[in-house]
């Protein structure tokens, strides 16, 4: 057990075993990719964080931290699907969802490699949520809805669906 957050950790998610990258390398029988070990973590201080394993010392470290949010940090997903690029989502009590990418040939441990996009809503945002493609964000909140998300061919996050009671 670590302290992950200075105020009180509220979500965690697991990243994809391989990372976009290795898919793609050719790969011999000896020269299998080790299973990455990461996850991330949202929190009350406002922060998304990316935690990595170190097998030396046995222990989680942050390799990154993401800051965008000005409040509380209520879930984050990580993308199941490790193709082109790896997709973080953040939720936040300050009515925005944060949709974070990095590139499949740059560098997760560096916060400048992940660019942010922001949806906004009309209320706090309460979860995010992939498909098991990791094509489509599912996003609920307090409006009592649940809005469906793709990313489009220019790159802009359009909502293809809105669910009401």
């Amino acid at each position: 057990i670590f302290p992950a957050h200075a105020m009180g950790v509220n979500a965690v998610s697991w990243s994809p075993s391989l990372l976009p990258a290795q898919l793609a390398a050719a790969q011999t029988p000896q020269s299998q990719p080790q299973p990455l070990r990461r996850f991330v973590t949202g929190g009350s201080d406002n922060l998304v964080k990316l935690w990595d394993f170190n097998p030396q010392t046995q222990s989680y470290n942050n390799m990154c931290t993401l800051a965008g949010h000005s409040d509380w940090v209520r879930d984050v997903a990580w993308s199941p699907t490790p193709l082109s690029k790896s997709y973080i989502a953040s939720a936040s009590q300050d009515r925005t969802v944060r949709i974070w990418t990095c590139q499949a040939n740059a560098d997760p441990a560096n916060s400048s490699s992940w660019q942010s996009t922001e949806l906004k809503f009309d209320a706090v945002v309460w979860r995010v949520s992939w498909s098991l493609s990791g094509n489509v964000l599912a996003v609920s909140g307090g409006d009592n809805r649940v809005s469906l998300w793709k990313e489009s061919l220019k790159g802009g996050w359009d909502c293809v669906k809105t669910i009401e009671e």
